[in-house]
């Protein structure tokens, strides 16, 4: 399985490589439509190679659907949280009523019991 996932990421990384390799063109992200930025004096540009504007932009929507994702499921959690709670209180439970049941009597009857 270990290789399975080596493998997969060998791929993944040739792929990213070449993909890099094939768009290396400069260009130009601005940060504000040219009418706003007329309007506020701003004209915020940088100049990147267009590879790492496109893997800027799936690393950045990978990153927003995890939190998503884990805001999301947050009530899950929760949920699981309050029931392990409760499984270990009534855990506890069943442990102190069995050695009240238990009490008094021999060890090796009470096995059997429990084990009947």
């Amino acid at each position: 399985m270990r290789y399975i996932r080596y493998a997969v990421w060998a791929v993944l990384a040739v792929v990213l490589i070449s993909v890099s390799l094939a768009n290396r063109g400069l260009v130009t992200l601005q940060l504000m439509p040219d009418a706003l930025a007329e309007l506020v004096g701003v004209n915020p540009s940088i100049t990147l190679p267009l590879f790492m504007v496109v893997l800027g932009g799936l690393a950045l929507g990978l990153a927003l659907g995890y939190v998503l994702e884990y805001l999301r499921e947050h009530k899950h959690r929760r949920e699981v949280r309050v029931k392990q709670g409760e499984v270990k209180k009534l855990s506890r439970e069943v442990k102190r009523l069995k050695r009240q049941k238990h009490d008094g009597k021999d060890e090796v009857l009470a096995l059997l019991e429990d084990a009947s």
